[in-house]
């Protein structure tokens, strides 16, 4: 009997590298084939583009990545495809704060954890966001605007798809700033922004990707941003913090992670060329192209750091009342 427990002993302890992400030979050898890059959005956004600048980055310095775009379901199902995949390294997501963070407390059908589900790898940016107005609003200030909306109850409106950053951080707003401004659903970005260019809505707080060029026009106003400091490219505009809203520092941001199991030496060897890729000049120029901002870290941070953001855009996912079956 004593042998027998020995020799299924010897069978679980040299089955465990398995389950952990492989033999010690097969991560010493990884990667020997190429590497998917899970992005649960369609290409062509400013997510999928990130996604192609860090498997660029992983191609030249660790092996093949192909980036595969598994769109549908607000990004559930590509990370439920990630979840599901084997835990060698050779399928990864390009998760984001919207996937990760916002679409655990949005869907009732997800039913993941990705604290649970996932190992993090890496942090990539932070995507910083802009409360701006349509140019007949008359305020030039946050202050004047919450004074305007006071005077003016149920007349402001803003538009947004259903558990999206303008959604969610407009109703915080709301909510910090105790106003009575309405939400009018859309299906997608484009046509609310297009609404709040003809004055149909007033105001929207989104990503400085997608309204700065619209600043730079002089076509919205732009009246706080949604960070702890300036932005370089805005001097003149202040922050929410400075504008009396000290918690109203919220950044969307991008991230990979790997299915749960995954072996540390992988999970290391993928952070450290994620955040020398990062370092480079073409990176950083890239980035920049989307206002975004380079956050590099280990995984010990990255996992910190999801917790911190699932439970930040959970509390707003409640307060606003989203939810989708």
């Amino acid at each position: 009997m004593a042998t027998r427990r020995r020799v299924l002993t010897a069978i679980a302890g040299a089955a465990l590298p398995w389950a952990m992400g492989g033999s010690p030979r097969a991560q010493q050898n990884y990667p020997n084939r190429p590497i998917k890059l899970i992005v649960p959005f369609p290409p062509g956004g400013p997510i999928d583009t990130m996604a192609r600048l860090v498997g660029e980055q992983l191609s030249a310095s660790v092996g093949q990545v192909v980036v595969e775009n598994r769109p549908g379901g607000g990004s559930t199902i590509g990370t439920k495809f990630v979840v599901a995949a084997d835990p060698d390294g050779y399928t990864l997501l390009f998760g984001s704060s919207g996937s990760l963070a916002v679409a655990p407390a949005l869907y009732s059908s997800l039913d993941i954890d990705p604290r649970k589900a996932f190992v993090p790898i890496a942090t990539v940016a932070l995507l910083p966001h802009v409360f701006v107005e349509n140019l007949d609003v008359p305020a030039d200030t946050v202050a004047e605007f919450v004074a305007y909306a006071k005077a003016n109850p149920g007349k402001l409106n803003f538009g947004a798809g259903l558990g999206t950053p303008p959604h969610l951080l407009s109703i915080l707003f709301k909510t910090e700033a105790n106003i009575d401004v309405v939400y009018i659903p859309y299906n997608g970005s484009a046509q609310s922004i297009t609404d709040l260019l003809g004055g149909r809505t007033q105001f929207t707080i989104d990503g400085l990707v997608t309204l700065l060029p619209l600043i730079k026009a002089g076509k919205v106003r732009a009246l706080a941003v949604a960070r702890a400091e300036r932005w370089p490219e805005l001097p003149d505009v202040p922050t929410l913090v400075e504008s009396g809203y000290p918690d109203f520092v919220i950044d969307a941001w991008t991230g990979v992670v790997a299915p749960a199991g995954t072996a540390p030496a992988i999970v290391e060897k993928l952070n450290g060329a994620i955040n020398a890729g990062l370092k480079t000049p073409g990176a950083q120029a890239s980035l920049a192209k989307f206002s975004a901002i380079a956050n590099l870290g280990t995984p010990k941070d990255f996992e910190t750091f999801l917790a911190s953001q699932m439970a930040k855009w959970g509390a707003i996912v409640k307060l606003a009342g989203a939810k989708i079956d």
